[in-house]
């Protein structure tokens, strides 16, 4: 590990210059990787069976819908790479130069309360995996554990892009080999599977049921990604080819993200139970147990890192004064704060369900005007001076209310469409209609983008040189 390799970061939300620009294909396929080899997505798996899923529906759900939502997630990574700029300054381009705020505020929002899940997970199932070895599990145990992990990660965002790419690189192949160990001991122990799963559902509640799992956890996971995408991929060379980039990061998305899931799915066909805690003691033990940690324990890391970089990035985009160093290390404290309120929760798995759906609620209208902008009206010219420039030249304008109006009626249409566990998160045409079906997330893209197209029939700016430097 050379210093440059692991040197710090210093970049702000600014385009990167072209000097700095040295990350790779590859390189951006580890961060993705490593931010999904994560104990929240053996959960995302089981909430299938929790659902009363059958196991081989719950695996095809998680397969086909991540085949579209993951490349709904590269193709934002490909604005990073085209213009240098994070995602929450490209939105400026279909909100406006201040509109841009109001994504950037729940961009911010929602990123504590990632913190505060990843970490979660990794805590429990730690405690499961160190009570047999004398290790108590009680509060204060809990509360080391957890301030621990949290220092770790909170020091590599603060530090930056090239430390996160650094721990990226070397930690996932040694994570990814353990995910094989796991896989193998799962899958080849008799009674760890019940292959045979079947759903006893009713017709109608199946194919809801069916529906909200694609929307939460198939199609669902890539679209939850897209407000970070950019904010990597801003630091790959123009000599690479946008195509590269795309491919690059939907492997390293799909891939750790499907297998874990589906190993969830398989373990909890026998638990019943979406307690990844519950999932290690039921299969794992010894020294296995112990391999199993350290991924756990990698987990969180790779994954809160992009969230402490990327959160205070989305706060600089708000226009905040402050240092990326002392808004990432804000972050880092909300997000432990998160932490805590999560580990004394009663009932997690339902609240992180309902917490998922809606998280998707004002993602997808999001995404949906952020690709027409970008991929239509646009045509992938973006003039990136325009979006630093003050709210009174941009041509950007100060808020464009033709995205705001679009995201408003994808909001409202991916709510009208929804299905959730509590009566807030019910619209009244997945309920009434559709016999509890949820296409929320097909809805807020569609009809936030086709309702972008048909108010913003503006010629977009003739295209100019893309420079760095605000």
């Amino acid at each position: 590990m050379t210093n440059s390799e692991f040197r710090a970061d210093d970049h702000s939300i600014a385009p990167i210059p072209d000097a700095d620009r040295d990350s790779t294909g590859p390189q951006q396929m580890w961060i993705w990787a490593g931010a999904n080899i994560a104990p929240v997505n053996w959960a995302l798996g089981a909430l299938g069976i929790i659902l009363k899923l059958g196991l081989m529906e719950t695996i095809a759900v998680i397969v086909i819908g991540n085949l579209f939502g993951c490349a709904i997630f590269a193709a934002f990574t490909v604005m990073g790479h085209k213009t240098g700029v994070n995602q929450m300054v490209l939105a400026r381009s279909a909100f406006g130069r201040r509109g841009a705020y109001l994504p950037s505020l729940l961009m911010f929002l929602m990123t504590l309360c990632w913190i505060g899940v990843n970490t979660y997970f990794p805590v429990k199932i730690s405690m499961a995996i160190l009570t047999p070895f004398g290790v108590p599990d009680n509060g204060i145990a809990t509360f080391i554990v957890t301030t621990l992990v949290m220092v770790v990660q909170m020091w590599i965002g603060i530090y930056g892009f090239y430390a996160i790419r650094t721990f990226e690189k070397y930690t996932v192949p040694v994570t990814v080999a353990i995910m094989v160990l796991m896989s193998v001991l799962a899958w080849s122990q008799a009674g760890v599977v019940n292959w045979g799963l079947k759903s006893s559902l009713p017709p109608g509640a199946h194919l809801a049921m069916l529906s909200l799992l694609m929307t939460a956890v198939g199609v669902g996971w890539g679209i939850s990604w897209v407000t970070w995408a950019s904010d990597y991929s801003r630091f790959v060379p123009r000599s690479v080819s946008s195509k590269e980039v795309f491919w690059y990061s939907y492997i390293g998305m799909f891939v750790p993200s499907v297998w874990l899931a589906i190993l969830g799915a398989t373990i909890a066909s026998v638990t019943l139970d979406a307690d990844p805690a519950k999932m290690v003691s039921a299969v794992f033990g010894g020294f296995a147990a112990i391999l199993v940690l350290l991924m756990v324990l990698h987990g969180p890391i790779a994954s809160n890192i992009l969230n402490v970089y990327s959160a205070a990035l989305a706060a600089l985009s708000m226009g905040l004064k402050l240092s990326r160093t002392m808004l990432a290390l804000i972050v880092g404290i909300a997000g432990y704060l998160v932490t805590i309120y999560f580990i004394l929760a009663p009932d997690f798995a339902k609240a992180f369900d309902n917490w998922m759906i809606s998280l998707l609620m004002w993602m997808s209208p999001y995404a949906g005007v952020i690709l027409t902008d970008f991929y239509i009206k646009r045509k992938g010219v973006i003039d990136v001076p325009a979006l630093y420039a003050s709210p009174e030249t941009s041509i950007y304008g100060d808020i464009n209310w033709n995205g705001m109006i679009a995201f408003v009626a994808g909001l409202v249409c991916g709510w009208l469409f929804q299905d959730g566990l509590v009566p807030a998160l019910q619209g009244p045409i997945s309920i009434n209609l559709l016999g509890g079906a949820d296409l929320s997330w097909l809805a807020g893209i569609g009809v936030a983008g086709g309702t972008y197209l048909l108010l913003d029939k503006r010629t977009a700016p003739a295209p100019i040189a893309v420079t760095a430097g605000e």
